[in-house]
């Protein structure tokens, strides 16, 4: 390979303007040894980039969510079809944004609407009832976007966690199944950026300590050093060392794994 194409990458990749096909060569390069990670200058920079691959959710304007995802479905059916609007995989997020705009609405007028008693306890169940239930429709709009044969739709999914206040165990075992089974490095990426979030859960950090045999990609398996060394748990230990063994692991990926391991010991 010449070394003006790898360092024309290179230099896209420094000006930020790469994109998924260029985030899949770059780490087959270093899967091949073709570059090493001091060429990529800052991973927290390609992690952003990937981040940024994923269509921007909206933030708390449901109705306008709502009716933009309808509309860009319109838009991209060439025909019109009864049978294929009420097929259930794609009614369910149909269903799912349509209830998150109908409970929002009854928020506002709860919100709104004169208390019943001097202190307003009268309203403070039902609020409460209300965002559960917003926060249950999100879950699930979550989960069904999993499913999804898109990648980017299975990024839209892990970017919606950002919006939960809460997430519950369903929640975080979806994220690791991800993190562990996802076929695109970048969904595999996106879920690990959210699971750091809740790695001081020990159910988690077990988890993300098991997921560490699983990964193939240099990408995670640094990712997930670096997070254990910050969270300095002793017990991926263990599993770090058998990467380092592993005579598939690119060398300067085992530079970065040692260097994690010296940090935790």
């Amino acid at each position: 390979m010449e070394r003006t194409t790898i360092d024309a990458l290179l230099v896209k990749y420094r000006a930020g303007q790469t994109n998924a096909e260029d985030v899949r060569t770059i780490e087959q390069w270093l899967e091949e040894g073709v570059i090493d990670l001091s060429d990529l200058e800052d991973m927290q920079q390609l992690q952003n980039q990937i981040m940024q691959a994923a269509s921007p959710m909206p933030s708390l304007e449901l109705d306008d969510k709502f009716y933009r995802m309808l509309a860009l479905e319109k838009k991209s059916s060439k025909a019109f079809s009864w049978k294929q609007f009420f097929a259930w995989p794609d009614l369910l997020p149909r269903l799912a944004f349509a209830s998150v705009a109908l409970l929002a609405g009854l928020a506002v007028g709860f919100w709104v609407r004169p208390s019943t008693d001097a202190s307003g306890n009268g309203n403070d169940g039902e609020i409460a009832l209300l965002s559960q239930q917003v926060t249950d429709l999100k879950e699930m709009m979550m989960l069904s976007l999993l499913e999804k044969e898109s990648a980017t739709e299975r990024l839209k999914a892990v970017s919606l966690t950002q919006e939960m206040d809460q997430v519950s165990n369903k929640v975080t075992s979806a994220l690791i199944e991800t993190l562990n089974n996802d076929s695109n490095v970048n969904v595999r990426l996106a879920a690990l950026d959210v699971l750091k979030g809740y790695a001081r859960n020990s159910e988690v950090r077990e988890a993300l300590i098991r997921s560490i045999a699983r990964q193939q990609s240099p990408l995670v398996q640094v990712e997930l050093a670096e997070l254990m060394a910050a969270l300095q748990v002793k017990s991926s230990v263990k599993e770090l060392e058998k990467l380092l063994q592993d005579k598939k692991t690119p060398q300067e990926v085992k530079k970065k794994i040692q260097e994690s391991i010296q940090v935790i010991s």
